[in-house]
């Protein structure tokens, strides 16, 4: 004899709404970590802070640096004035819409700053940014580098 239960029985079921929602919001929060990263390449210098500056997007790009004793950096890579010059010809003649980010320790000498952005008209650079350190971003770990 076959006695059956009072409760109703329900076949189990995969729902695949929910599946699909947390599929797309790690879609979406692996795609912004990716997106955040941002590769340096320019060296280390203590950098002016500025209550109006804002992130802006760094894909292709040259960064030129100046530190404090004027001594002159490309990507990283100390270069004397003549030689930083040849540089940003080939780079000009490679890439003309290339952007240029300027980073200047804020202890350097003015006309350093000057010299690196004559160097860079002169190569036919127009499209030059000054990095500095957002008062806005003051105190987030990791914000400025």
């Amino acid at each position: 004899m076959h006695v059956t239960s009072p409760i109703p029985h329900k076949k189990a079921r995969i729902e695949i709404i929910p599946l699909i929602d947390v599929m797309f919001f790690l879609l979406a929060s692996f795609m912004m970590v990716s997106l955040s990263q941002v590769h340096m390449k320019g060296i280390k210098v203590n950098l002016p802070t500025g209550s109006s500056g804002e992130t802006q997007s760094k894909r292709e790009y040259i960064s030129v640096s100046v530190d404090t004793n004027g001594n002159f950096f490309f990507d990283k890579e100390e270069v004397k004035r003549d030689e930083m010059q040849v540089r940003l010809a080939k780079v000009h003649q490679s890439a003309p819409e290339a952007k240029v980010f300027v980073r200047g320790d804020r202890d350097t000498v003015h006309g350093n700053i000057i010299q690196l952005l004559d160097m860079l008209r002169s190569a036919g650079f127009y499209k030059i940014s000054f990095e500095i350190k957002s008062e806005a971003l003051k105190g987030v770990p990791g914000a400025g580098r």
